[in-house]
């Protein structure tokens, strides 16, 4: 297990280093001068030039690389071309709100997507399957946009249960902190609830007809211990692997849900910094997501030895 994990952690240096190459290579290859953004308007020229030349940006694109890389390697991800703040600190800064309504939406969406993918799957072709399979459409057909306005008009502007929008930091008391977390993550969770359900019930359906099924049911097991001590168990794995892919659309998912919700986190971040034409907080947060994806990736991999004994590295 040790020389895989060690394995797969050197294999995300390449992966890194060509999605560090893209990024740079499509932001270099679009319009606008960094230098007079940052400069605003009415600069001079001279001053243009001269902020030009202390970003380095006079220089040749491929030298530019190199030197952004040589920090890259010091932990250095450059400093906003707007704020002034170095990008490790706007990341630290708007990390919180993020990974907050992210756990929070994958909690959600466990605890409600597997037993809904069970039940369907246990009353397959009834009435309950056929309402969760009608879910999972829905959820995959309606933007989480859409859902999140949907539920601000419905429960915080019509019922007055949450606010309509804004964030409170974990510091300023648990239920505050969740109460306007609540909303948001229902938005996100949305599409995830839909597709984990989708995949639960088509591996535990898989699995209901194997040998070890009737077997656990001919010694006597209730349908509640066979369903989750062995079906559940043993398709453990194409939901695990669903669930780690399914990471990409949170990520997507977040931009999108602080933006509706006004939630000032990585997603906003990104926005803001796209909007500005901001080169190092896009490569920086770039670099932050593909590595977080890789890094659950990872963990999913591992994570099929503790699902089926028979796997091994």
């Amino acid at each position: 297990m040790l020389a895989f994990v060690s394995r797969r952690l050197l294999a995300t240096i390449p992966v890194l280093v060509m999605v560090a190459v893209v990024v740079f290579a499509i932001l270099r290859a679009g319009s606008g001068d960094p230098a007079i953004i940052m400069a605003g308007d009415g600069a001079t020229p001279e001053r243009v030039e001269l902020i030009r030349q202390t970003m380095g940006l006079d220089k040749p694109v491929i030298q530019q690389f190199f030197i952004w890389s040589g920090r890259l390697l010091q932990g250095d991800l450059g400093t906003s071309l707007m704020s002034g703040v170095p990008v490790t600190r706007l990341i630290s800064q708007r990390l919180e709100p993020s990974l907050s309504l992210a756990v929070l939406t994958l909690v959600f969406t466990l605890i409600v997507a597997i037993p809904l993918g069970v039940l369907a799957a246990w009353r397959q072709g009834r009435l309950l399957d056929r309402a969760v399979m009608g879910f999972s459409v829905l959820g995959f057909s309606v933007p989480v946009f859409v859902t999140g306005y949907l539920l601000i008009w419905a429960f915080a502007i019509k019922l007055g249960w949450f606010n309509v929008q804004g964030y409170a930091p974990l510091a300023n008391g648990f239920w505050p902190f969740l109460h306007r977390l609540i909303l948001p993550s229902l938005a996100l969770s949305t599409v995830y609830i839909a597709l984990i359900a989708r995949i639960t019930r088509t591996s535990v359906i898989e699995v209901m007809g194997e040998d070890f099924i009737r077997t656990a049911r001919s010694k006597g097991l209730t349908e509640t211990g066979v369903l989750l001590g062995h079906a559940l168990r043993n398709a453990a794995v194409p939901i695990a692997t669903v669930v780690g892919l399914g990471i990409a659309l949170l990520i997507s998912g977040v931009v999108v849900t602080e933006s509706v919700f006004n939630i000032p986190g990585l997603g906003r971040l990104v926005v803001e910094a796209v909007l500005a034409r901001d080169y190092p907080v896009i490569q920086g947060l770039t670099l932050f997501f593909a590595f977080v994806y890789v890094f659950i990736n990872l963990v999913v991999d591992c994570a099929y030895t503790v699902f089926d004994p028979r796997i091994r590295y």
